[in-house]
């Protein structure tokens, strides 16, 4: 692909009020109404002065612009470009959200956290986020990460046990063999904190978090973790509430005695990386092998709180040649071994061992927040970024489910948040007004189309206008109407399809609403508040107060005389 060099000139102007770059936005908005974000936000959150007014606006604004690829407050200006005026209401100014971000205190975090968790919940309900199998298990993992800043002013910043200055982060997700994972509890903390640090808490949280979705009551769910969670706080909050464990052990006394009392014929050949299988006897032939032993853990506690289970390993050759000054007679290994309190029948030892490693999961996630909103950390009050930490996982979930409701093609149900991000979101649009709606024209053949949009047609929905309530909303201007009473994912007005030239009763301009042709519109068609999403018509939301002034002004001019 080169330059055309047909044009004799090719110039570059910013005047055109009437395109956006994330087009995506409306529907992705839409879902994120659906899920009752906003509204919880106004409930939930009880962020003081006038920098928490409206707090459910401030919050979708957030979030939007974390949709939108925002890695920073600064980036909020995602919002206020060309069109995005037109389309969207509240779309507050970066310094605003800032503002905002630094009221906010741990109780605060911690009703954001509660918001977070009822959201995905609804969200569930909308998109298969978890798919399960008939008696399969939803692997809960749970691993902390360090994200790097560079201010040494910057409040919890420091040294961990990465090296690197930063601040940790500990993230619970969930997956399953054909779901891509979902984060089901996240904390902010100071980066010198250990990691076992608060996860008990998470662990139940997040357990809690992951019952309330009824994905799977059948099975119990297995949490998986390193060696850093190999403590009786995490373990026994998991068997209490349910789940089964899957963790990493270290190398203590206990152990390496366990490990000598496995006899030698009970290790089995695995298939690893580089290994091959041996057509004769239908074995791997490779230098990695597992075997397992009956196992207590934490036996120097009370006989109440010692925890059964079994002690897997998996051994391979020792080949470092600095550990040994000559060749040894017999092989020497290195032992791997994790603790696990799953039945035997059920679990095999392979099975186990193959189940453990895919832990390595939540890799993944790391790296893709890191690709994201989490690539820096915008404030440098803590609280500030424990709540951008919240947010960023409320815009990863919205976007998987946004890929399993528009995955059409089979391939953005496990996609990166990146991948989703250009083919939903980040489309390109011009607006066009017609007959009191607006058009948002796409670009012909664009990958995340919709298959059945072969027509050039505008796709037109009309929406009904919310019930009036004299109660105002904090922050809402005079025109606008309060919705909180509207229960998550619903609205009083149901919506009504109609063709395009059909005509509607008359309704005030204000209430004419439109849901924009986008990659996700015939899977997110909800009624949704003319108030937080999509409005049509411009600045008609004012004609009936500058109708009503006009009218007064000339009642009260002077009858001319004679």
């Amino acid at each position: 692909m080169q330059f055309k060099h047909a044009p004799a000139a090719v110039s570059a102007v910013f005047d055109d009020p009437n395109l956006v770059s994330a087009a995506g936005l409306v529907s992705m908005l839409r879902l994120a109404q659906q899920s009752g974000l906003a509204e919880l936000a106004q409930s939930r959150l009880s962020v003081p002065t006038d920098k928490g007014a409206n707090a459910g606006g401030k919050v979708m604004a957030l979030v939007a612009g974390m949709l939108a690829g925002a890695d920073s407050i600064d980036d909020m200006n995602l919002l206020r470009h060309g069109g995005m005026g037109r389309l969207f209401d509240r779309t507050y100014a970066p310094s605003t959200l800032g503002s905002f971000l630094r009221e906010f205190t741990f109780g605060h975090v911690r009703q954001l956290d509660a918001l977070a968790s009822r959201t995905l919940v609804n969200l569930s309900s909308t998109a298969p986020l978890l798919q399960v199998r008939d008696d399969e298990r939803v692997m809960v993992d749970l691993d902390d990460t360090i994200i790097e800043v560079q201010g040494y002013k910057k409040q919890g910043a420091s040294f961990g046990y990465s090296g690197v200055r930063g601040l940790n982060a500990l993230i619970a997700t969930a997956s399953t063999t054909s779901s891509a994972p979902v984060i089901l509890g996240q904390r902010l903390r100071q980066g010198k904190t250990g990691s076992p640090k608060g996860a008990a808490r998470i662990v139940a949280d997040t357990l809690a978090t992951l019952r309330r979705t009824n994905v799977s009551r059948r099975v119990r769910p297995l949490l998986r973790a390193d060696s850093a969670f190999y403590g009786h706080a995490t373990i026994g909050t998991a068997i209490k509430a349910g789940a089964d464990v899957s963790v990493t052990v270290r190398m203590d006394p206990a152990v390496k005695a366990a490990i000598a009392t496995i006899p030698d014929d009970s290790w089995e050949t695995i298939e690893y990386p580089n290994a091959i299988r041996d057509n004769a006897t239908g074995r791997w032939i490779s230098k990695a092998e597992v075997a397992e032993v009956p196992f207590v853990a934490f036996r120097s506690r009370k006989i109440a709180e010692r925890v059964e289970g079994r002690l897997v390993v998996r051994r391979i050759p020792d080949l470092n040649p600095n550990k040994v000054a000559q060749p040894t007679l017999f092989d020497t290994y290195r032992h791997h071994a994790f603790f696990t309190t799953t039945d035997k029948q059920a679990i095999g030892t392979v099975a186990a061992d193959k189940t453990h490693r895919a832990h390595a999961i939540i890799e993944q996630v790391h790296a893709d927040l890191k690709a994201g909103p989490l690539a820096h950390l915008p404030s440098g009050v803590f609280t500030a970024n424990s709540a951008w930490l919240v947010l960023a996982v409320i815009a990863f979930n919205l976007t998987r489910a946004a890929g399993l409701i528009a995955d059409h093609a089979g391939r953005l149900a496990r996609a990166r948040t990146a991948t989703i991000r250009r083919t939903l979101i980040a489309v390109p649009a011009r607006l066009a007004r017609s007959a009191r709606r607006i058009i948002l024209h796409l670009p012909e053949a664009w990958p995340g189309r919709p298959r059945s949009t072969g027509s050039s047609r505008p796709h037109t929905r009309h929406h009904q206008p919310a019930p009036t309530d004299h109660r105002r909303d904090r922050g809402t201007t005079k025109d606008q109407v309060d919705d909180r009473d509207a229960t998550p994912g619903t609205h009083p007005c149901p919506p009504q399809t109609t063709s395009h030239r059909s005509r509607q009763p008359h309704q005030p301009k204000a209430h004419r609403w439109i849901e924009a042709k986008s990659p996700m519109a015939s899977a997110t068609s909800v009624c949704t508040s003319p108030v937080r999403m999509v409005r049509a018509g411009g600045e008609a939301a004012s004609a009936g107060a500058d109708s009503r002034k006009a009218f007064q002004s000339r009642r009260k001019a002077p009858t001319p005389l004679g």
